[in-house]
C-alpha cells in the first residue's frame, strides 16, 4: 500500500466516524430513540456541540470524495513522489485537526478556516501534480 493510500484509509476512517460523536449529542440531549421518535424526528433545539459536530461531519464528507478521486487517479497512474505523499498527509492532519476545532467550538485566529484551507490547498497541489502527469 502506498502512503497515499493508507493517508486516503485513514481518511474514510476519520471521515466514516464523525457521525458518532452527533449521535452521542443526540442521546444525551433527547434520550433513547422511541418508535415515535423513530419516524418523526424531535425539533427540540441541540446543544451547539452537536450542530458543530453534525456539520463537521458534513464538510467531512464534502472534503472526502476530491480528495479520494485524485489519490486514486494517481495510484491507476502509478504517480507517487514526496510531494503527492506530503499533500496526502498534509490532508489527513489537516482534515483531522479541522474536526477538533469544529466541534470544541475553538474560533480563535479563524482556526477552523485555516485548517480548511490548507487541507484545501494539499487537496489542490496534489490534483494538479497527478493533472500533470496524466497530460
Amino acid at each position: 500500500m502506498t502512503t497515499e493510500l493508507f493517508y486516503l484509509l485513514l481518511a474514510a476512517l476519520l471521515t466514516g466516524s464523525l457521525w458518532i460523536p452527533v449521535v452521542v449529542g443526540y442521546v444525551r440531549t433527547r434520550g433513547p430513540l422511541t418508535s415515535e421518535t423513530y419516524r418523526v424526528a424531535p425539533t427540540d433545539r441541540l446543544p451547539d456541540w452537536v450542530n458543530r459536530a453534525n456539520r463537521a461531519h458534513q464538510n467531512a464528507v464534502e472534503s472526502f470524495a476530491p480528495f479520494a478521486a485524485v489519490v486514486l487517479a494517481a495510484h491507476v497512474l502509478g504517480f507517487h513522489t514526496a510531494l503527492t505523499v506530503a499533500c496526502a498527509a498534509v490532508f489527513f492532519w489537516a482534515r483531522l485537526v479541522h474536526a477538533v476545532v469544529h466541534v470544541s467550538g475553538f474560533g480563535q485566529f479563524r482556526a477552523r478556516t485555516v485548517v480548511f484551507t490548507i487541507a484545501w490547498l494539499a487537496f489542490v497541489v496534489d490534483a494538479v501534480a497527478v493533472l500533470r502527469r496524466a497530460l
